[in-house]
């Protein structure tokens, strides 16, 4: 599929980001990956905590770099008078105004949604929190590894006799950055028909549960607590990783007609006929035992044997990459899922590619993450700033 326009589908779009660390800015990363205008508003002299993260490139900050691409820089200090009405008359144009503070500090700011809603009754307001804007919970910081753990995801992640394991990447920041950008859209299209704004409220916390789905139905089914499997598959089997001669490879057979195609690539005849293995819920009730003999044949020969014999049979198998391999593979530069763009300060760098590709339009890594307070006296001369205006603001540290 090959884009037949050079005009990308949020283009004319304006997204006034507030929001820090990484919840929010994955969020406006998507909408600005989409074609949207992305004004990242950020403290003077400090900027994104995000620009701290390591490891660095030139003193660029490598992780900052990457989510927050295609968006440029305003510094601007919310605590003074001064800084909250040049915010209030930029979201006054504004299409999409975002912030990942704790709940009630924009409001306390003078610029939650109450605020910025009289300012532009049509703006989408989206908050990205912790636990969501109401709710005991409401005033809670949020952070990834506290979510993961209270959703219930650390629960069943980790071998099934050992301690409870977060997932390296932080899903429920990701995700919630995801759903963020999904609740804008979605607020954009009622918009059209409505004429309305309105305010789009997510949170880290629920991000994960929403993604329970074999977990959840299971509990709801049974009102069992859904244990930890180690790699297995709640509800299907065999669907792990295997080791083999020379490494690993995942086994992804979770259709019933793939079972006969797995015993004889693997010369194993016997099981087909096995009872404990002769339809799925059998082979999840029997994991165990299974994997146990399926490694056995796997241990004999080396990966690419195994995943050229597997996939002549049309058993899905793939190998497990590091991420050396990963960008090395030919399908993933095919897709271009990282991307090189040329820094003010880092120079030229990679970042990850765009993972949506469209057939009218277009989405693409436009400009590099900004440097801090980059383009503010640009942006404040379309309010009809001056010159000797900004002097002043940047005098009275307001930017």
């Amino acid at each position: 599929m090959t884009s037949r326009s050079t005009v990308p589908p949020l283009e004319g779009l304006t997204v006034l980001d507030l929001s820090t660390q990484l919840s929010g800015p994955y969020c406006s990363m998507i909408l600005g990956d989409l074609g949207a205008d992305v004004i990242k508003v950020e403290r003077p002299g400090r900027g994104d905590d995000a620009r701290a993260f390591p490891p660095f490139v030139n003193g660029e900050s490598a992780p900052f770099m990457t989510f927050n691409r295609n968006k440029q820089s305003l510094t601007l200090d919310l605590k003074q008078p001064t800084g909250r009405e040049i915010c209030l008359r930029l979201a006054a144009r504004a299409d999409v105004f975002l912030e990942n503070f704790r709940s009630g500090a924009a409001e306390r700011l003078g610029l939650g949604y109450a605020h910025v809603a009289a300012a532009n009754p049509r703006i989408i307001y989206c908050s990205i929190s912790g636990f969501g804007q109401t709710g005991p919970y409401r005033e809670r910081g949020g952070f990834d590894l506290i979510a993961q753990g209270m959703s219930g995801l650390m629960s069943i992640t980790g071998e099934e006799d050992g301690p409870p394991l977060r997932v390296p990447i932080p899903l429920t920041d990701i995700g919630a950055g995801m759903f963020g950008a999904i609740g804008i859209l979605a607020a954009l299209a009622a918009r059209e028909k409505s004429g309305k704004g309105q305010w789009v409220d997510t949170s880290l916390l629920e991000t994960p549960i929403a993604w329970s789905v074999y977990e959840a139905a299971s509990y709801f089914a049974t009102g069992e607590v859904p244990p930890r499997l180690g790699p297995g598959h709640r509800a299907s089997a065999p669907y792990q990783p295997f080791r083999t001669k020379d490494g690993w490879l995942n086994l992804g057979a979770a259709g019933q007609q793939f079972w006969p195609k797995i015993c004889e690539v693997l010369d194993l005849p016997d099981l087909i006929k096995d009872p404990r293995f002769a339809t799925n819920a059998e082979r999840v009730r029997h994991r165990k035992a299974l994997a146990v003999l399926l490694q056995q044949q796997f241990d004999r020969e080396s990966t690419a044997h195994w995943l050229s014999r597997l996939e002549a049979a049309g058993v899905p198998a793939g190998p497990i990459l590091t991420y050396d391999q990963v960008f090395a593979d030919p399908q993933v530069k095919h897709r271009k899922m990282a991307v090189e763009v040329d820094h003010p300060v880092a120079g030229r760098t990679r970042v990850l590619g765009v993972p949506i590709k469209f057939s009218e339009s277009s989405a693409a890594i436009r400009r590099p993450a900004p440097a801090l307070g980059q383009h503010t006296s640009e942006i404040l001369k379309t309010l009809g700033y001056s010159d000797d205006d900004l002097a002043r603001l940047r005098a009275e540290a307001v930017i």
